[in-house]
């Protein structure tokens, strides 16, 4: 749930800060006072687009920041979290947005810097805005076979999941056909290349980490003077007389004599002679070295033009030998494919048929177990819909294939073989429309309802908004909004902008937005109204500006009845 919201700079809106409840919570105040535009913050802090336009009139920047809580261990928040690099600790997200004067933004969760697509795929999860032109998910076809999918649960996750396997492998043989089966001529211009290439690594004849043995020695040969010198020099000062072998050798003669008196001096005997030999052994290997020691002008000249070779090969094939060597290896392996393409070809033929028999029986699968669903589901749409006043609108949902007659490459997607849209017809003997072209405002708020009633279960979404979606709405149907907002907000969080008295007597928690003008500019404040100033709002919203006694018995009447409602529908 949204627990917290702070809101700075925003529009008209210099400071707010809003504890937010679980249930309903309404937001009702004058037109213009501000309550859109806090909807419109929580849009921005959840990867809305940003505007400096929103940027309060003076100000250098707006900041938005926003508190979520989230109860449920496997919800979508702590998967994404993992993807991204994020940490959630004791279920806490905190999402913030700095939009500056120039239009930038700065994206922060948890205090990381985000980009603004990482900030919109966790609102997503966090947040459902509807608002009277502004449908989301349910508006969208593309979106429909998803939203029938959650609603099917693990019984169809787990078939999508069985036929994506053997998608994946049906995707690797047609790739593999496309390559073997690609014109003559571009197969002719590709086997003269690789043939080319091949031929040109194998006249190197390449080794094994050559490149860098050949490093070595030319650094050798390069430094040939500085490396005599140095072991001349280190070999003559070991050997020879009165040189350092001779004065440990003495050392080691004197203590000799001691060593068996002492265990200490045993110790220091023992060292200088360990010591002597040592060096003995490499003034042995210094004289070997000197003795194998050979400038070689023409070596250094081989080396040289055997590097530069290699450095040709390496700008057209890798970046070292093994590389080279490596990709010589995979186009012997394409070139003997090619040679041999009409074998393989019959034989992925043979393979892509099977494959394709297999995947049509598992796609065929999905579309059973998902028109099962999808009967229930118009089932329970219509009951919402009843529920609604509206038992004579017919809601179906309407399956066709992306396979043609030849099961052809392409007509095979990742979640099946099924386009799914949901139709509707709002008036008997009307024909049923896709749900995007169909509906006046009030009817289409009340289509909304009755579907997110059903799918906001299943989407796990944390907080759903509704932005006076009952417009266009009165009497009876107002009240079966006004309970079905509350339905919805037994499972999520619902926060409500309204007109409607019959929604503000259901809710939670009664916010009221106002706003004032100090030192000739205008700000907006919000208060939790008590059951008696809620009495006061509600009886205004019944009569406008004049609020008489009958007004004020009958808004306490209304409020008597949405308390014997709720306990109605939370008994069942």
């Amino acid at each position: 749930m949204l627990a917290e919201l702070s809101i700075n700079n925003f529009a008209i809106i210099e400071s707010l800060s809003i504890s937010f409840e679980k249930g309903l919570t309404v937001l009702s105040g004058e037109t213009g006072a501000g309550k859109s535009i806090i909807i419109d913050a929580i849009h921005l802090l959840v990867g809305g687009r940003g505007s400096s336009e929103f940027v309060r009139f003076g100000e250098k920047r707006a900041e938005i920041e926003g508190l979520f809580l989230l109860d449920d261990q496997n919800h979508p928040c702590f998967t994404k979290a993992v993807e991204f690099g994020l940490e959630i600790s004791d279920g806490m997200v905190v999402l913030r947005r700095d939009i500056a004067m120039n239009g930038k933004s700065v994206c922060r969760i948890n205090g990381k810097l985000v980009t603004i697509a990482i900030l919109r795929e966790f609102g997503r999860s966090l947040i459902d805005i509807h608002g009277q032109h502004e449908h989301q998910d349910l508006m969208f076809s593309d979106q429909h076979m998803a939203l029938l999918d959650e609603y099917g649960g693990e019984k169809i996750a787990s078939s999508v999941q069985e036929y994506r396997s053997i998608f994946k492998k049906y995707n690797d043989v047609n790739n593999q056909m496309k390559k073997l089966t690609e014109s003559e001529q571009e197969m002719a211009h590709r086997l003269d290349l690789i043939q080319f290439q091949l031929r040109e690594i194998e006249q190197a004849r390449l080794q094994p980490k050559e490149d860098i043995d050949l490093l070595e020695e030319k650094r050798k040969i390069s430094n040939y003077d500085k490396i005599y010198r140095a072991l001349q020099n280190s070999y003559n000062a070991l050997n020879g007389e009165q040189k350092g072998l001779d004065w440990i050798g003495l050392a080691m003669s004197h203590t000799e004599g001691i060593s068996d008196l002492d265990d200490e001096l045993k110790l220091i005997h023992e060292t200088i002679s360990n010591s002597f030999y040592m060096l003995e052994e490499m003034s042995y290997k210094i004289r070997d070295q000197l003795d194998n020691l050979d400038f070689n002008p023409k070596r250094l000249d081989f080396i040289e033009g055997r590097l530069n070779e290699i450095t040709h090969l390496k700008r057209k094939y890798g970046q070292d030998v093994e590389e080279i060597l490596e990709y010589a290896s995979n186009i012997q392996e394409e070139l003997d494919t090619i040679e041999n393409r009409d074998g393989l070809v019959e034989k992925l033929k043979k393979e892509l048929q099977s494959v394709t028999q297999d995947l049509l029986v598992e796609a065929k699968n999905i579309t059973s177990i998902r028109k099962q669903f999808a009967k229930v589901l118009i089932d329970n749409i219509h009951q919402e819909l009843r529920d609604l006043y509206m038992e004579k609108t017919s809601f179906d949902i309407v399956f066709s294939s992306t396979l043609d007659s030849e099961n052809k490459i392409g007509s095979f997607k990742k979640d099946g073989i099924d386009a799914v849209e949901f139709y509707l017809s709002t008036n008997p003997g009307e024909p049923l429309k896709p749900l995007s072209k169909i509906a006046s405002g009030g009817e289409l708020s009340r289509i909304m309802l009755a579907m997110k009633s059903i799918f906001s279960v299943h989407q796990g979404i944390t907080s759903i908004i509704f932005d006076e979606v009952d417009t266009g709405v009165s009497g009876r149907v107002a009240q079966a909004i006004a309970e079905k907002m509350y339905n919805i907000s037994v499972g999520s969080q619902v926060l409500c902008i309204t007109h409607l008295p019959q929604v503000a007597a259901m809710a939670d928690t009664h916010l009221y937005i106002s706003k004032e003008i100090t030192n000739n500019r205008t700000k907006t404040s919000i208060k939790a109204l008590s059951k008696e100033e809620k009495v006061i709002e509600i009886g205004r919203m019944i009569a406008g500006a004049e609020i008489t006694d009958l007004t004020t018995e009958h808004a306490k009447e209304l409020l008597q009845l949405a308390q014997n409602t709720k306990k109605e529908m939370l008994s069942k």
